[in-house]
């Protein structure tokens, strides 16, 4: 029977011919080389200036106030956020009403007013004070002295990023089902381990990507405290091209310093959302670079055509 001749064992496999798909990357691939030619070849660049200025004395200054900004406004903003998704939740609707009022009134100011707000607060309450019913005012000063340029930006950060923050964290709680919270009540469960042990885990997950997401457009977000002569990395590129007028080259080192900082972030949003997604799914560990959508989708076409 092994010595039959089939008509059939004389085909080969023909893997299918994708000529639009290998077309549209040429195309693709000649615009972005035509482009990259373009920015390496135009003098107006200025790429000399760039590499001089991008390690500069001011700018490092400036990136160094950005992240100090995004970290203090994050962490501030996410614990305060953490409160208000909690006072959302509860049963009680006065905190329901704070917490939605808040959610919603810094949501729906913009960012570059609120921060004018607190940098004015002064015209509004020349003097703060604290009193105390019986003894009288035992603490005052004035507000020109307590809310300085530094303060303002941070104050209208935090409350900025903690009315997002606190939509966030209640999406990620909500999203526990309710069967895991019976379950860690019949096992005797009091409602702060219920929280530490059974929603937190798992609300982490649902929580990571967009909070990922926030973290980066926070950082971007504190481009604005530059309109108030506060030292960023934007203001610091301002100083140094007002007095050089070389104003293309030092808003690129601007853009190369929000580009490496974001993805920084980026990558570290990667291993946390790793981390918080353990035990989900079977999938071996990936690194940040095999999970690029184009070298995952290599590694893929090399393998249907080796198989």
């Amino acid at each position: 029977m092994s010595d039959i001749h089939h008509p059939t064992d004389d085909l080969k496999i023909v893997g299918k011919r994708y000529y639009g798909r290998w077309f549209s990357a040429l195309v693709v691939l000649l615009c972005v080389v035509a482009m990259a030619h373009s920015m390496i070849n135009n003098p107006r660049f200025e790429w000399g200036v760039i590499a001089e200025n991008f390690t500069g004395a001011s700018i490092l200054q400036g990136v160094l106030m950005t992240l100090q900004l995004t970290a203090i406004s994050v962490v501030l903003g996410f614990a305060f956020g953490t409160v208000l998704a909690l006072m959302r939740l509860s049963s009680n609707p006065v905190l329901v009403g704070v917490s939605w009022f808040y959610t919603w009134f810094f949501r729906g100011v913009p960012m570059l007013v609120q921060l004018f707000l607190w940098y004015n607060i002064a015209a509004l309450y020349p003097t703060i004070a604290l009193s105390i019913p019986g003894l009288g005012e035992i603490w005052s000063t004035q507000s020109n002295a307590l809310v300085s340029p530094f303060s303002a930006a941070v104050i209208a950060l935090v409350m900025h990023q903690s009315a997002y923050a606190a939509e966030i964290v209640r999406a990620g709680i909500q999203s526990v089902g309710n069967g895991q919270l019976e379950a860690a009540r019949a096992l005797g469960y009091r409602p702060s381990q219920i929280f530490r042990h059974t929603v937190l885990p798992q609300a982490m997950r649902a929580i990571m990507p967009p909070a990922g997401n926030e973290i980066i457009g926070q950082l971007k977000t504190t481009a604005v405290v530059s309109v108030i002569s506060l030292q960023d990395v934007l203001f610091s590129a301002q100083i140094i091209y007002q007095r050089t007028y070389e104003v293309i080259p030092l808003l690129l080192v601007a853009t190369l310093w929000y580009l490496l900082m974001t993805s920084v972030l980026s990558v570290g949003q990667f291993y946390v959302e790793r981390y918080f997604g353990r035990g989900v799914t079977r999938r071996e560990k990936r690194s940040f670079f095999k999970s690029l959508p184009g070298l995952s989708g290599v590694k893929a076409a090399r393998s249907v055509s080796n198989g």
